[in-house]
């Protein structure tokens, strides 16, 4: 991959935070479907969709339509004055939620959604005690970074009082060392008696990816979440859904939480919901809104309901339902992990294909006996992929990383999977022959 010359790594490297790491040595620019471009035109297929937010792919066409017409309408206004795009967009919400969701607000990113939801499951229970899963992410803002156990924590100092961790139903890697390959909900009871040792009486929220995507791809089931709501409920802990990735029909329902037949008290929704703009939204039930409302509850940034971006959550929820993308991802899904699980059967290096509809994770072992991440090797695998033109990322487990989170667009062709597989293999066989 020759895109980022060394001369342009040195200018880059002296205009711009290195807020990732170091950057990609692919610059793009444009993109589109499923592909993303360089400036000479070679093209990259993109199984993340962006940031995983350009759900139905790269400038869906009737985003870019919308983009060309915005000119005639109001783009901000001020925080308490409102626009039909927010109101239209509030009210297909509510039609595709169950009434006990009703209530909505829009911000800009997930951290700002799930900063709006715990400031208000603090003030409507009064306490302030936010339990969340090893592993997870649920954003950048001090509220929101402190539930979040991924690999961001260290070196920033005290996270919010109250910040307390749950083990994660990792199936693959038992966290408590009970059970290998299949989760009996143990590492529930288990942690939530913990969690139980370490509350002063305070508890306000619990937050969870239906998905734990920054884990390494663990999915929650349903027998795992209905004891989650009665273990919540017997605590008083309001259940926040964090829906960033799962949401409009990634995982074959428009919202994940459908498949568990337990409905949260808070939704939050964003990355998906605005197919690349940045637009959130935090849902709650009419009775928590009214209490915070009553304890006077305030959450005023620069760009809160602006028009602008409610315009593409509107056309997003249209997208879904016209072109069948929640079936789509259950097609499509199925057919990519069939393709992973052929590798698997080639490469010993493979350890686990899991997740659901069109939100994968393949990990990397050393060894299928003992489990033992391979980084190293899952670096090289990723390299190599987007060299030969496939763009991959690799998550960080447990702090060690090795699992690759495979989320193409759900616009995606069986002829782009099978083109996906296709490098994957030859970027694992080329790694291995190196070896």
């Amino acid at each position: 991959m020759q895109d980022l010359k060394d001369t342009a790594k040195k200018e880059i490297d002296s205009l711009l935070i290195r807020y990732c790491g170091e950057f990609s040595p692919f610059i793009a620019e444009k993109a589109s479907g499923s592909y993303i471009y360089n400036q000479q035109g070679k093209a990259i297929l993109d199984f993340t969709s962006g940031q995983m937010c350009s759900v139905f792919g790269h400038n869906h066409p009737k985003i870019v339509a919308a983009l060309t017409q915005s000119g005639d309408k109001a783009i901000h206004l001020l925080s308490s004055i409102l626009s039909p795009p927010v109101l239209e967009l509030a009210e297909k919400l509510a039609q595709e939620l169950p009434e006990s969701l009703s209530k909505c607000m829009f911000v800009n990113t997930g951290s700002e959604s799930n900063e709006v939801a715990l400031r208000m499951a603090k003030l409507a229970t009064s306490g302030f005690e936010i339990v969340g899963f090893a592993g997870s992410w649920h954003g950048m803002t001090a509220g929101a970074q402190s539930p979040t156990y991924s690999k961001t924590r260290k070196g920033y100092g005290p996270t919010m009082a109250g910040s307390l961790m749950l083990p994660a139903p990792y199936e693959y890697r038992c966290p408590i060392q009970h059970c290998k390959g299949r989760c009996d909900n143990t590492c529930l009871e288990v942690g939530m008696e913990m969690v139980d040792q370490q509350t002063v009486g305070a508890y306000a929220a619990m937050i969870a990816e239906p998905v734990l995507s920054a884990a390494g791809i663990i999915p929650l089931t349903k027998s795992y979440v209905k004891r989650l709501k009665e273990l919540c409920d017997e605590r008083g802990l309001l259940l926040i859904f964090d829906e960033a990735q799962t949401a409009l029909g990634r995982l074959g329902h428009t919202f994940a939480f459908e498949a568990f037949d337990v409905t949260p008290d808070f939704l939050t929704l964003s990355k998906t919901l605005g197919g690349g703009l940045p637009l959130a939204a935090t849902i709650t039930s009419p009775e928590i809104e009214q209490k915070c409302y009553e304890n006077g509850f305030i959450y005023v940034t620069s760009h809160v309901s602006d028009p602008f971006c409610a315009t593409f959550g509107i056309l997003m929820l249209e997208i879904l339902h016209e072109q069948k993308m929640a079936e789509r991802a259950t097609e499509m899904g199925n057919y990519l992990k069939t393709g992973l699980l052929d590798l698997k059967e080639t490469y010993e290096c493979i350890g686990d294909v899991r997740g659901k509809g069109l939100l994968l994770g393949l990990e990397i072992v050393k060894d299928r006996e003992t489990r033992e991440m391979d980084v190293v090797l899952g670096n090289k695998i990723s390299a190599k992929c987007l060299e030969l033109g496939l763009s991959m990322n690799i998550v960080r487990v447990q702090g060690f990383g090795g699992v690759f989170r495979i989320a193409p667009p759900l616009s995606i062709t069986k002829e782009e999977i099978d083109l996906g597989i296709e490098i994957l293999d030859s970027a694992i066989k080329a790694v291995l022959n190196d070896k």
